[in-house]
């Protein structure tokens, strides 16, 4: 289940929100007025995701670092 945060332009109210939730959430209120979106909706889900993802694009990129820096001290050292 996805997790949402509803952010409204004009007061700047938030409001967290799953799925279901949300679906009812925008049956009472409309996104649009006048052709104008009135909330910013953020899907939680997908950016802790994105999180998670860079943070491991990180320690791979370290460990390739680590071990290329630990294959020169031993060529080094054994020569």
């Amino acid at each position: 289940m996805e997790n949402f945060k509803i952010v409204n332009k004009k007061t700047g109210m938030t409001v967290f929100l799953n799925e279901k939730q949300k679906e009812t959430f925008f049956k009472i209120n409309n996104l649009c007025k006048d052709g104008e979106i009135q909330y910013e909706v953020y899907n939680l889900t997908k950016e802790r995701t994105e999180r998670i993802n860079k943070m491991l694009d990180v320690l791979a990129h370290s460990c390739v670092v680590g071990a290329s820096i630990l294959g020169t001290l031993i060529y080094i050292q054994n020569n």
